[in-house]
């Protein structure tokens, strides 16, 4: 449990530090952004790609996708009839909710707690590639019916093969399942790359969190405080039943499946909202409440299962 305390103390250091960089605008206004564009596009790839070539591919995939899948689909589930019963929100807005309630932050979270807390990177790769491969083009094509009458399918198909975190994970499951030895002078910088990309997310995020507001008047609170108590209660509490009772996991595996559910919701959410023009006030709110209530769900889930 102490380990864990550590490793939460650490990752909150960090946000704090780039909470006052953002506060005192030391890197400017395009800070955070340019932090962010650099974690996506080479830090984290590169942790993904070293950490996956080494992995144990059959313990971390043999039942965290279908634990994922089941916690992420009943909570949308949960919010969708929700909707219908009393929200009344258009499909867009409901679409927006729904990934409120179950779409993970596997990338700026996932992989510091992945790293600190849990020990290895390689937990957050079944989520990331389940949300990217599978969630993320449904909800588009869902989005994009919706608010334009069609879907781009090119865009939507080709997504994922533009991701660079998808790219990296699948040459990283590559090389473990092949066996192949790369050369120390070949892997070694990715390894000295992807040792960035845990203080750079973590210090964006701490950036992003200057001057946020939630649960202003008329932004429909009801909406927002469901779909946070769905992600940070509703969606880990499944994610212990399905793993303990459905798929038998207990110590290190139980609690690397639960805390992965327990993430805040993924900074995407906003990002479709913000693309789309729909449910901005419930994506951005969502994904603020539920990342703070994040650390206090995630202490409790290590002390009951650490």
């Amino acid at each position: 449990m102490g380990g864990v305390l550590t490793g939460f103390a650490i990752i909150a250091f960090v946000i704090l530090v780039g909470y006052l960089v953002g506060r005192t605008s030391i890197g400017g206004p395009a800070a955070q952004g340019t932090l962010n564009r650099i974690a996506f596009f080479v830090t984290n790839p590169a942790l993904l790609f070293t950490v996956l070539a080494k992995a144990d591919l059959h313990v971390i995939f043999s039942s965290f996708v279908a634990v994922a899948l089941i916690s992420a689909l009943v909570v949308a589930v949960i919010f969708i009839v929700l909707n219908a019963l009393f929200f009344k929100l258009k499909t867009a807005e409901a679409t927006i909710g729904t990934l409120a309630s179950g779409y993970v932050n596997a990338n700026n979270i996932g992989l510091p707690v992945a790293v600190y807390v849990l020990g290895s990177a390689s937990y957050v790769a079944p989520v990331l590639l389940l949300q990217l491969l599978v969630f993320a083009p449904v909800a588009l094509t869902v989005l994009d019916v919706s608010s334009k009458g069609r879907a781009s399918v090119w865009g939507i198909i080709s997504q994922p093969v533009r991701n660079p975190m998808i790219i990296a994970s699948v040459l990283g499951v590559l090389v473990a399942v092949t066996g192949v030895r790369l050369p120390a002078v070949v892997f070694q910088p990715f390894e000295l790359l992807g040792g960035a990309a845990v203080p750079l997310v973590l210090m964006a995020f701490g950036m992003s969190l200057n001057g946020s507001r939630p649960l202003r008047a008329g932004s429909g609170r009801v909406q927002i405080l469901v779909a946070a108590g769905l992600k940070s209660v509703g969606m880990p509490v499944v994610a212990f039943l399905a793993a303990h009772f459905l798929f038998g996991l207990t110590g290190a595996h139980l609690m690397a499946a639960v805390t992965m559910a327990a993430l805040p919701a993924a900074q995407n959410v906003y990002n479709f909202a913000s693309r789309y023009e729909r449910g901005l006030v419930l994506a951005r709110d969502s994904v603020l409440l539920t990342t703070l209530l994040a650390v206090p769900v995630l202490i409790v889930i290590a002390a009951l299962l650490a």
